[in-house]
């Protein structure tokens, strides 16, 4: 087993920031991870303008995103760790200015080869800022009531991006071109680092130890064939050469990676971290969530343009409904934490969630916007604003702060992977049911429908787990 670490506590934020500093830093921070957020989806619809601008065909398209979520997947525990050894307001820094650098590679690039390069470097850079961001949040904020808010605010942040991705993707393709997607990464992001190098002070990290190389090699390893593992799967299927291989080196790498660990005197994801009850299950649930999120939004935006005949911009207002429930609820989280308790306020959450989804799966090919569509995206939107928050500070809490930055990383890992394995499988079990329905005799619209509804009934399913997990949980906070 791996010796119990003996690091002496993190230096707290020299000079701090007054109340009202702290909240403007927020700000700041948060903008970095609307851009994390926003790059995993915006490119969706300006794929076909890139593949006809750089010479790109339908079967290599797919990589212009796999390229940064394998990236960014891959190396979000290293890079939540960095954040503890070299500080994470540093880290965030150097992250977020690579990012901008990287998006202004990708929207100059002239050729596919330099357009995912660029893309996987977004990812990497993702990689280092996310978990930094997170990091300083929580150490920014460490009353419980103050954090709960920030926190709050972090979760409607991060639902405003994953919504503006499809709008904002329409929008600027249409208006600007392709490249706009990434060059509207570089005034955002910069304004991110000039706010935060003026408003939070330097971390001293006491992490000083020289990394554990051969842990982040096989963790790193182990992610990036898990990540590429389910793209595989939704793409080739489960019976494919490359699907069966990198899932068999997956496993390999995270069986070696633990025996590695628990050896290690000084380990990059120290074993007894998972013995926090809280922060393992905060990040199982944020497992699930990912998972059934990913495959929601992105079947969503296809059964309203493929089903319903929406344009781009069309699908992408109509789910602003969703992203403004989402964004209001993640509001009074600390409110309904203080009234309810953490535990009430977190399953009621997922009980909302998988209500909404449960709702939309019964919308039919034939749907109205108004009276099938909208009421069931807002209460979709009121549980995940709910329930996104409510598990993120559900994981980091607890957390100590030499581990602050790891924890970050674990929970943006959870997300990560979680969304490639619900929408590799929910896609693939979609899929499954149209083909059922075609051969059954029923129309296109009709099959497609079907095979979506059972994404959304998937995702609901999903939701009610991490409920459980959640009632099952039983310890010292069962009463807040």
């Amino acid at each position: 087993m791996s010796t119990t670490l003996s690091h002496p506590p993190l230096v707290p934020l020299e000079s701090p920031p007054p109340a009202r500093g702290r909240w403007s830093a927020l700000g700041f921070l948060a903008l970095a991870q609307f851009l994390v957020v926003l790059d995993a989806s915006i490119v969706n619809i300006a794929l076909p303008e890139i593949g006809a601008h750089l010479g790109m065909g339908t079967g290599d398209l797919p990589w212009v995103i796999t390229a940064y979520v394998l990236a960014f997947g891959g190396l979000l525990l290293l890079g939540g760790r960095l954040g503890d050894r070299y500080g994470h307001r540093r880290l965030f820094l150097v992250g977020t200015g690579a990012f901008v650098l990287a998006s202004a590679v990708a929207g100059l690039s002239p050729t596919s080869g330099i357009l995912l390069g660029a893309r996987a470097a977004q990812g990497g850079s993702a990689a280092m800022l996310a978990p930094a961001a997170l990091a300083l949040v929580t150490r920014l904020f460490p009353a419980a009531a103050d954090r709960t808010k920030a926190l709050g605010i972090w979760g409607a942040v991060a639902g405003i991006g994953s919504a503006a991705g499809v709008l904002l993707g329409g929008v600027l393709t249409a208006a600007l071109g392709w490249q706009a997607i990434f060059f509207v990464n570089i005034p955002v992001g910069v304004i991110a680092v000039l706010g935060t190098a003026r408003l939070v002070a330097r971390d001293a990290a006491t992490v000083r130890e020289r990394l554990d190389l051969p842990g982040a090699t096989l963790i790193t390893g182990a992610l990036v064939a898990a990540v590429g593992a389910l793209s595989a799967l939704e793409q080739r299927g489960p019976a494919s050469p490359l699907t069966l291989g990198l899932g068999a080196t997956a496993i390999a790498l995270a069986a070696a990676f633990v025996a590695v660990e628990r050896r290690t005197a000084l380990p990059l994801v120290p074993l007894t971290l998972f013995r926090n009850r809280r922060l393992s299950s905060g990040n199982a649930i944020t497992l699930l969530l990912g998972a059934g999120m990913v495959a929601l939004f992105f079947a969503l935006s296809v059964f309203l343009q493929a089903v319903l005949g929406y344009n781009a911009l069309a699908a992408g207002l109509s789910q602003l409904p969703l992203a403004g429930a989402l964004v209001l609820t993640a509001g009074l989280v600390p409110a309904a934490v203080v009234r309810l308790g953490s535990k009430r306020t977190l399953i009621g959450a997922l009980l909302i969630l998988a209500a909404g989804l449960v709702w939309l799966a019964a919308a039919p090919s034939t749907a109205v916007f108004a009276t099938a569509v909208l009421g069931p995206t807002i209460v979709i939107g009121v549980g995940l604003g709910g329930a996104a928050v409510a598990a993120t500070q559900l994981a980091v809490e607890d957390v100590p702060d030499r581990d602050a930055g790891l924890a970050g990383g674990l929970v943006n890992t959870s997300q990560q992977v979680g969304g490639a394995l619900g929408l590799a499988v929910l896609s693939s079990v979609a899929t499954a049911r149209t083909g059922a329905l075609e051969a059954r005799g029923l129309d296109a619209a009709t099959a497609l429908t079907g095979g979506f509804s059972w994404v959304f009934l998937g995702a609901a399913a999903l939701a009610l787990v991490a409920a459980v997990v959640r009632l099952l949980l039983r310890d010292r906070t069962d009463g807040r």
